[in-house]
């Protein structure tokens, strides 16, 4: 049995949609474990100050990742390691020793300075919280330090399971990282508070490295400290990583924004706001992470042949396939979004007015979908050109937007209480108290669909020059069943009101389950009824059984 299971671990698979069907699997695995840690967050804490103080506890640890474990990311390492390989193990093996050397020193060195200023930092990150709360979150934020130190070393020795093709094996990281969260709130919170929340992030950073030791162990690449770094070394990693991880620190500021913004509104807005944030991340992750990662290896081989037909080809084969999914997963979401949301968190403290605020902000967030897809494919165009520069100052640019228009959206709704009003009509939640914090993910997707604009006429001036990327047709063909099945589900969800009793959580699952399966019956004959491309190659995909292939999977960062 261990046997099978350790050669299936290390098959390989061929096709950008089986690749994308495969990681999406395990990607959506590990966002239903996310969901699951969410719904526990809202059964026994619920929106408030406590689980406000955990969220924002997160900030400054993510941020601490992002700006300097990701630069010892798989996407650097791995080119250089391939290049050490080819030199032998041990010159292999003396490279990742150097990396982790100057990885541990810096991680160490800048946490505890953290460690230090963090009762200034908590009131940048938080303005709006009490003394109270601050005092929460300096210690929950010291506690949770400890999680990017292990988490990027995770990510370091993931060069060596990607470099032997045992890609599943770091795609399992994430699954075993929730696991963690779960224990801490259903297990440890219930005797230490808000302490064990903080203590079961790091308990599940430190399963996202275990998971990974034995393989890494395998092949005798387990890291070590050495004293003699060889500075030039580093140099050439971080000069290759740094427009990524400045791309990704950009978006990490920005999100570090508005949730301070969140923390002067009312007492669980963090809270709600996290909540609608991390439902839309699920078919960002799903789709367009799967996407975008499955086709990469594929550009970068094309872009490396000088085969630029080749690399249109694929880059339009991936984002037809993103608005393909994402269209009708918009519209499903949008009109179902009140039962999607009172399904999974709806219950023990989570309220129903929780439930409609959550929702609305889920539906705000969901209008990006299909950009926030395509600006993944089309920065991972430009990494496999080389070109990290464009990329990233579009994200700078963007992630500066979202700042703005979260003012901009903020000072309209206090001042034009029409605005919101009429917004609040279109999401149907007149008379609920917190709609204006709807300026943080309208700014959010201001800045999403911003993004896209701009990278997509940087893209054509750079790579279709004389060439195009036809998605028209896909775009229509999927626009057409997303407004049937968005019309046939809204249809249902009435009928279905007088039918089941939707004050119960069984009466509002299968009214929107129904609902939505009638819908996307509805949506799928009129894919047929239109021969739609994508919707027969996913079946001719499905026939097939899964082949596997060489693929690097997605950093820590994008799941």
């Amino acid at each position: 049995m261990v046997k099978k299971i350790m050669t299936f671990l290390n098959k390989e698979f061929h096709g950008v949609n089986e690749a994308a069907l495969l990681i999406g699997g395990f990607t959506f695995i590990s966002q239903i474990l996310g969901l699951l840690r969410d719904k526990a967050f809202a059964h026994f804490i619920g929106p408030g100050p406590i689980l406000d103080v955990y969220y924002a506890s997160f900030r400054i640890p993510d941020f601490l990742y992002i700006s300097i474990a990701s630069l010892a990311s798989i996407t650097a390492l791995m080119p250089f390691m391939v290049d050490k390989l080819n030199k032998g193990h041990d010159e292999a093996k003396r490279f990742l020793n150097n990396v982790f050397s100057v990885f541990m020193i810096f991680m160490v060195i800048v946490s505890i300075i953290i460690v230090i200023i963090m009762p200034y930092l908590a009131h940048v990150i938080a303005p709006g919280f009490s003394e109270e709360q601050i005092h929460l979150l300096v210690r929950t934020s010291r506690i949770m330090l400890l999680s990017p130190i292990f988490i990027g070393l995770s990510n370091l020795i993931g060069t060596i399971t990607q470099l032997y093709k045992n890609f599943l094996v770091f795609s399992l990281s994430p699954i075993f990282y929730n696991i963690g969260i779960l224990f801490g709130v259903l297990v440890l919170y219930r005797y230490i508070g808000i302490y064990g929340l903080a203590i079961g992030v790091v308990f599940g950073a430190i399963m996202h490295l275990s998971v990974q030791i034995p393989t890494v162990s395998k092949y005798k690449f387990f890291p070590k400290f050495i004293k003699n770094i060889n500075w030039n070394e580093i140099k050439k990693v971080v000069k290759l990583s740094l427009p990524r991880t400045l791309a990704l620190s950009s978006n990490n500021l920005a999100f570090m924004a508005l949730i301070a913004m969140a923390s002067q509104i009312k007492s669980g807005s963090i809270s709600l706001f996290t909540f609608a944030y991390n439902l839309q991340s699920v078919p960002v992750g799903v789709i367009g992470i799967s996407y975008s990662v499955a086709a990469f290896p594929t550009l970068v081989k094309s872009f490396s042949l000088k085969d630029v037909d080749g690399f249109v080809r694929h880059i339009g084969q991936a984002a037809r396939q993103i608005i393909f999914w994402s269209l009708p997963t918009m519209a499903l979401l949008i009109v179902l979004r009140a039962q999607i949301v009172r399904v999974i968190l709806g219950s023990g403290t989570f309220t129903w007015t929780d439930t409609r605020i959550t929702a609305a902000s889920a539906a705000l967030f969901i209008i990006c979908l299909v950009t926030q897809g395509l600006v993944l494919l089309f920065v991972r165009g430009y990494y496999a050109s080389g070109n990290t520069k464009k990329p990233l100052f579009i994200n700078v640019l963007s992630s500066v937007m979202v700042i703005v228009m979260a003012f901009v959206f903020n000072y309209i709704f206090k001042n034009y209480p029409n605005i919101l009003a009429y917004i609040e009509n279109i999401l149907r939640v007149k008379g609920v108290s917190g709609t204006n914090m709807f300026a943080l993910p309208l700014s959010f997707a201001f800045g999403s669909i911003m993004n896209f604009i701009l990278i997509w006429i940087s893209f054509k001036k750079d790579f279709l020059k004389e060439k195009s990327i036809n998605i028209s047709s896909t775009f229509f063909d999927s626009l057409m069943s997303s407004l049937v099945m968005g019309f046939v589900s809204y249809i249902f969800l009435s009928l279905f009101d007088n039918i089941f009793n939707i004050n119960t959580l069984l009466g509002i699952f299968l009214q929107g389950l129904l609902s939505g399966l009638i819908g996307i019956i509805s949506g799928i004959l009129v894919l047929y009824l239109l021969k739609n491309k994508e919707f027969f190659d996913v079946l001719n995909t499905l026939r097939r059984k899964l082949h596997l292939n060489k693929i690097i999977a997605p950093e820590q960062s994008d799941l």
